[in-house]
């Protein structure tokens, strides 16, 4: 990697930037702090300049109620709107043009924060949205009041598409859920919701061509043409594109319920209740399929006005291997493959989407696969999102075909954020030449439902979709995973403002399934548990569609603070023993130990936590012995022998209602380290 003057003097610039205590996420490419700040008052007044239009009017608007509301100062302006611009105002916004909602979009901005006033410049209003994000960002108080810290900032994204996929496929996310989660990505500057229509559970999109597809293949629970064009036009608002995803051809149970004539085997088929990999797929030897998908696509595109539109492609049950395939069993579809050589099912399943894409070029779309799509003869005017590694976007790239990354932002799998920060779409050591680096347009995390509801996604895509925006937007190096937490925790309450329940809805299901009493004990437990990662889930227990998703594992939340902060702990202890840092472990350990009691005791009314209590006791059980070990450690206790009990961890680490400790490793050295000392 080459490194120039203009490289380190960036660096330079972020970990400056690092020693202040400054909490902007994502974080800007170039800050400069300045001394001074720009105290505010209710004489506060805003003016928008330049190129002033309807959405620029709507954001600053909601910039000017959400300070409001954070101080609870009574601004003097009610609704920005296009009269001329205010005179002597401490904010003022300048934008030189309206900005077209359309990949590349020029999203960048500056901000001057002076003791005497507040500027902000951008190329569009999409820039001066982004702008406005981030000065929100850096309100800061004292016993004085409110204040903006004197700031120059020069920002702009480090990739085009920046995205969050919802879907609404396997279970439904009402209106509400798709836009309050709108709201997230633009605080975070994200710029893509990726909307997954259509499973085998269930079709989501009321069809005026096709009706049944809603009325048969949705149990009542889809959304109506007026609703979609309502929230494409509030994501617009917000400087968000709206791509649709239609996955063909297979994942399409919910589609031969309604029109059993698409399917490569006669039916009848039902809504799909359990979650996996399943068998029926649209017959592609068919032109009926053709026109079917034809009119379709033509209906949707009236609705979804992006260029981009996603087919999927992906599990189709299609392998040669597979001898109850469809494609393998019906004598049409074999003659077919036999007629125009195709020498396997990946070859037919090329030419269906050859085929596809032919009908979206047609409507001026652009066709999006995931990373299956992609073959030697398949256009290079596509884009192939991959998902199962990084092998096929490199592949791609090196081709010249467009590409996204969702492999390492799986949000659904419960991974912890550092992950997903540290999953970077162009690692230094890429083995791409700059042009071909051009064609990796950005990422999307990934929010797969089959074990969220309504109550519980916004638990699982934030504040961690928050790190993953800062990995689109922000400068490459800027990699510090401590700072990244630093800065996470701040984000994650000021997402509240937005409607979003990722803090409080928690609370609410303990109380629920406590019967309502003291919450405290669960709440402590669920502190340093995590649910299982990847797809242990599913493979612990068979879920349905009905499935109750109202338990602890439900409740608890991925990345768990207070288990991070004490593994933390426990590992500068174990690298400078010192009496702070022991009180503050023993303080912990105490809480633990004692915790099992008062959780058995809330069981016999609430037997709905009976499923983790051998988790709960095994957690106080380790807790009593990391207390011994600890005084050992700090030369209190240096008469005692401990010896680490291998059933204790082995019971530790077993998962138990679906969720696992997350502290068992820390314990475990903690413990090692004090029976090593005799």
């Amino acid at each position: 990697m080459k490194i120039t003057l203009i490289t380190v003097f960036l660096i330079f610039q972020f970990i400056m930037a690092q020693e202040t205590p400054l909490k902007l996420m994502p974080y800007p490419g170039q800050v400069n702090l300045k001394d001074g700040n720009f105290r505010l008052n209710e004489q506060f007044i805003v003016s928008t300049n330049g190129s002033i239009n309807e959405r620029l009017n709507f954001n600053t608007t909601r910039f000017l109620r959400r300070l409001s509301g954070r101080t609870g100062l009574f601004f003097p302006q009610d609704y920005i709107t296009s009269k001329k611009p205010e005179q002597n105002a401490h904010l003022v916004i300048n934008v030189a043009r309206q900005g077209k909602l359309e990949l590349g979009e020029d999203e960048a901005y500056e901000i001057v924060v002076s003791p005497e006033n507040i500027k902000i410049s951008a190329e569009t209003d999409f820039g001066a949205k982004n702008a406005l994000e981030t000065l929100l960002q850096l309100l800061e108080a004292d016993k004085d009041g409110y204040y903006f810290p004197a700031v120059e900032i020069k920002d702009k994204p480090r990739f085009k598409w920046r995205g969050l996929l919802i879907d609404a496929g396997r279970h439904f996310m009402p209106v509400d859920v798709i836009k309050r989660n709108l709201d997230g990505m633009s605080a975070v500057k994200m710029n893509v919701l990726h909307w997954h229509l259509s499973e085998d559970q269930g079709f989501r999109v009321e069809s005026r061509v096709y009706p049944k597809l809603h009325e048969l293949g949705s149990d009542g629970k889809y959304y109506t043409q007026e609703q979609i064009k309502d929230i494409v036009a509030y994501a617009a608002m917000l400087g968000i594109r709206v791509v649709p995803e239609f996955d063909v051809p297979g994942h399409v149970t919910s589609w031969l319920t309604a029109y059993p004539e698409l399917a490569s085997v006669p039916g009848p088929y039902s809504i799909e209740r359990k979650f996996g990999v399943f068998v029926p797929a649209l017959n592609p030897a068919q032109e009926f399929t053709y026109t079917f998908l034809d009119n379709f696509f033509g209906e949707m595109v009236t609705l979804f006005p992006d260029k981009f539109f996603h087919i999927g492609g992906d599990e189709v049950w299609r392998g040669d291997e597979h001898q109850d395939a469809h494609w393998n069993i019906n004598k049409d579809i074999v003659a077919f493959k036999k007629q125009h050589n195709f020498k396997d099912n990946s070859a037919l399943q090329n030419y269906f989407n050859q085929r596809v894409e032919k009908i979206l070029e047609k409507y001026d779309r652009v066709m999006i696969g995931w990373d299956e799509i992609l073959h030697d003869s398949m256009p290079e005017n596509i884009v192939i999102q991959s998902w199962r590694g990084k092998e096929a976007m490199i592949k791609a790239a090196k081709r010249g075909v467009r590409s996204l990354l969702s492999n390492g932002y799986y949000i659904d799998l419960i991974y912890p954020a550092k992950d997903h920060y540290l999953n970077d779409p162009l690692p230094d050591d890429v083995d791409l030449t700059d042009d071909q680096k051009q064609m990796i347009l950005g990422g999307e995390a990934t929010m797969w439902a089959e074990y969220i509801s309504p109550e519980t996604i916004d638990s699982r895509v934030w504040p961690r979709t928050a790190a993953i925006a800062e990995r689109f937007w922000s400068p490459g190096y800027i990699k510090d995973v401590n700072d990244m937490y630093r800065r996470l925790e701040y984000i994650s309450y000021q997402l509240e403002e937005l409607g979003l329940t990722h803090i409080k809805n928690p609370e609410m299901m303990m109380r629920r399934l406590l019967q309502n009493q003291s919450i405290a004990p669960l709440k402590t437990f669920t502190s340093v548990v995590e649910p299982l990662k990847g797809y242990q889930r599913g493979q612990k227990r068979i879920y349905t569609t009905f499935s109750p998703l109202t338990r602890v594992v439900d409740i608890a939340t991925p990345d768990a603070r207070v288990a991070r902060e004490f593994n933390d702990s426990v590992d500068a202890f174990l690298l400078q023993p010192d009496k702070e840092t022991a009180q503050k472990l023993e303080k912990q350990l105490n809480c633990w130990q004692e915790n099992h009691k008062k959780l058995s005791e809330l069981s016999l009314e609430a037997p709905a936590i009976n499923e983790i209590l051998p988790l709960s006791e095994s957690l106080s059980k380790l807790a009593g012995q990391a207390l011994v070990a600890v005084k050992i450690l700090n030369s209190e206790d240096i008469h005692n022998t401990l010896k680490p009990d291998s059933e204790l961890f082995q019971n530790a680490r077993t998962s138990y209602g679906q969720v696992e400790l997350a502290v068992v490793t820390s314990i475990e050295k903690l413990i090692k380290a004090a029976s090593a000392l005799k």
